[in-house]
């Protein structure tokens, strides 16, 4: 399988040449286009280990992944037994990242910065309790682990910052973090300043790995938006 990222960092896709045996998964509506040769199957967003016979209990993990996670209900998964391509974008402009996870690694990705993955990774909701509530993360992270390639979309540009010690980002800015770090959320400054000063809340990370942050907030647009709709 070959990928690459094109019409970076504005309003990046993936595209994705396919050889026999090879296959990807994909969010529901991130497809723009296929080879006649591309073979689609859908599936629910309930994780790879969910099992051929267990339908009911995948349903309702997918149904968790949709109101708490901000996913799709079901995912996509492209195979091309002739060989193909496909390309696939996310709903939001900006940029898309690559990740290669093995071994026991872990990634955790906010709601909706999942893209598509390749080989074994699969994703779990993680329930981060209240703080990732009122975080304005949603209740729950995804969980991504396995062998294989994870792709993953920003609002806005994505960079990459290593930490060995610690480090706050503002709760809307942040695409993934890797699962070796330690977070908590808390305001900054006092009261008025958490209703007041445009701010809210932010995360403080702890310990040593990389936290990917995006240039851009999309509770930022949203809240600028909103007064120019109509009633």
């Amino acid at each position: 399988m070959q990928t690459q990222i094109e019409h970076g960092p504005s309003f990046a896709w993936l595209k994705v040449a396919l050889s026999p045996g090879d296959e990807i998964q994909a969010e529901a509506g991130a497809m723009v286009t296929c080879s006649t040769t591309v073979e689609m199957s859908t599936h629910l967003n309930a994780g790879r280990s969910a099992g051929l016979f267990r339908v009911f209990f995948a349903f309702i993990i997918a149904l968790f992944r949709k109101f708490l996670g901000g996913e799709t209900i079901f995912v996509n998964r492209f195979r091309a037994p002739g060989g193909g391509e496909v390309v696939l974008a996310p709903s939001l402009s900006g940029h898309i990242i690559q990740k290669t996870l093995q071994g026991g690694q872990k990634l955790f990705v906010q709601s909706g910065s999942y893209l598509a993955s390749t080989g074994t990774i699969d994703t779990r909701l993680k329930f981060g309790g209240l703080r990732t509530l009122f975080g304005g993360e949603g209740l729950a992270l995804l969980e991504c682990s396995g062998n294989g390639n994870l792709f993953i979309n920003s609002y806005g540009g994505v960079l990459p910052i290593p930490i060995n010690g610690s480090f706050t980002v503002d709760t809307g800015h942040i695409v993934a973090f890797e699962g070796n770090l330690d977070f908590k959320v808390r305001s900054i400054g006092g009261l008025k300043s958490l209703f007041f000063s445009g701010e809210g809340l932010v995360c403080e990370f702890s310990g040593t790995g990389t936290v990917y942050i995006q240039s851009r907030n999309l509770s930022s647009l949203v809240s600028w938006l909103s007064p120019l709709l109509p009633a």
